[in-house]
């Protein structure tokens, strides 16, 4: 059976799109009616957002961080609707969360990180929103896997909403990185080409974890011709109760919208596969590069032990265990001997030459 095929177009589901892209925007919690309104007053004056976004349940990492102010937040966002005229979303994490919506006016729902990756409470929130038309955005799961999102978007899919979006908000780094989540765009890319109709916003919040990496993200995010953005907006953002480094003030959200290029696609269906192909290549090259100075990093700290214990640089049984290795992984993958060693060669000259020079 092929799903996702006749999802209903995003630019029917609230106000105009802004330069053909779907705008959300807002705090990453709602703290309290006056910091909702204030920023939803500033962000309705502009006319660049279509949908504003606060958090009222927050699935913290650990316990005694702000967990958001329940369910009374939803009262709060039904008055920004009366007051500003805006579609407001929010997060959901139960059918309890659903229910609490639905009977609250809730214009639109999203599914976070955490949850999508439990297969379980994803079809309970799926099962509790059967019968609506209520649109529902999908978060990639924490991890880069791609039948997971899928599967969590089929589950929806399933219970008969036909209002679906993916939000590329980036992975959880296993191994150091500048950004909060990696991006790994080649994952979001594959989803698109799987399924063409179905839109994908991107989170640069946070992926970025800073805002001063916010614009570098969403600009190549709209290169790629994703569908829409999702930014957090706070009135004061110092004084922010979650995620204050990543979250803008309005004039820095304004002030981004006014930068960034919205570009229309006009090049051939063959350019636009060449690019896409290329966005991959670079995703993947910028990790190797982050992987590598990971790499080196623990090569400078086995020097030091080295150095404090008269051990000789060269281990001659530790890199004939590592071209083995390596070789047997690289013929597994279809990665040729030849290319391989020497690309072990020059990663273990830059190991001997960093030691060498403690």
């Amino acid at each position: 059976m092929i799903l996702l095929q006749d999802l209903i177009p995003i630019s029917s589901w609230f106000n105009t799109p802004i330069n053909g892209k779907i705008i959300i925007a807002g705090p990453c919690s709602a703290e309290s009616p006056e910091q909702l309104m204030e920023t939803a007053k500033k962000l309705a004056a502009s006319g660049k957002v279509n949908l504003y976004r606060a958090g009222i349940w927050k699935p913290r990492s650990r316990p005694g961080s702000f967990q958001g102010v329940g369910k009374e937040g939803l009262q709060w966002l039904q008055e920004i609707k009366k007051e500003t005229g805006l579609c407001v979303i929010t997060e959901v994490a139960s059918p309890q969360h659903v229910e609490d919506c639905i009977t609250q006016g809730i214009d639109a729902v999203w599914i976070g990180a955490r949850t999508v990756s439990n297969p379980f409470s994803v079809k309970e929130i799926a099962d509790a929103l059967q019968g609506t038309d209520i649109p529902v955005f999908v978060k990639n799961p924490l991890s880069p896997d791609i039948e997971m999102w899928i599967g969590a978007l089929e589950r929806f899919y399933n219970s008969g909403l036909k209002k679906l979006a993916a939000i590329h908000r980036g992975f959880f780094p296993y191994e150091k990185s500048r950004l909060r989540n990696v991006p790994k765009w080649e994952v979001a890319i594959e989803l698109k080409t799987q399924f063409p109709t179905l839109p994908v916003i991107c989170d640069p919040s946070h992926m970025a974890g800073k805002k001063s990496f916010i614009f570098e993200i969403a600009q190549y995010a709209l290169d790629l011709s994703f569908d829409g953005l999702m930014i957090e907006v706070h009135p004061d953002p110092s004084a922010a109760l979650s995620d204050k480094a990543q979250q803008l003030a309005p004039e820095e959200f304004f002030e981004l919208l006014n930068n960034l290029s919205f570009k229309t696609s006009d090049v051939s269906d063959l350019q636009t596969s060449i690019k896409t192909l290329r966005s991959s290549i670079d995703s993947i090259d910028f990790q190797i590069i982050e992987l590598l100075a990971a790499r080196m990093e623990l090569v400078e700290r086995i020097g030091k032990i080295k150095k404090e214990n008269d051990i000789t640089i060269f281990q001659l049984k530790r890199w004939k265990d590592i071209i083995d290795t390596r070789l047997k992984a690289g013929k597994d993958t279809g990665l040729s001997d030849d290319f391989l060693y020497r690309l072990l060669e020059m990663i273990h000259q830059e190991a001997i030459r960093i030691q060498s020079e403690m």
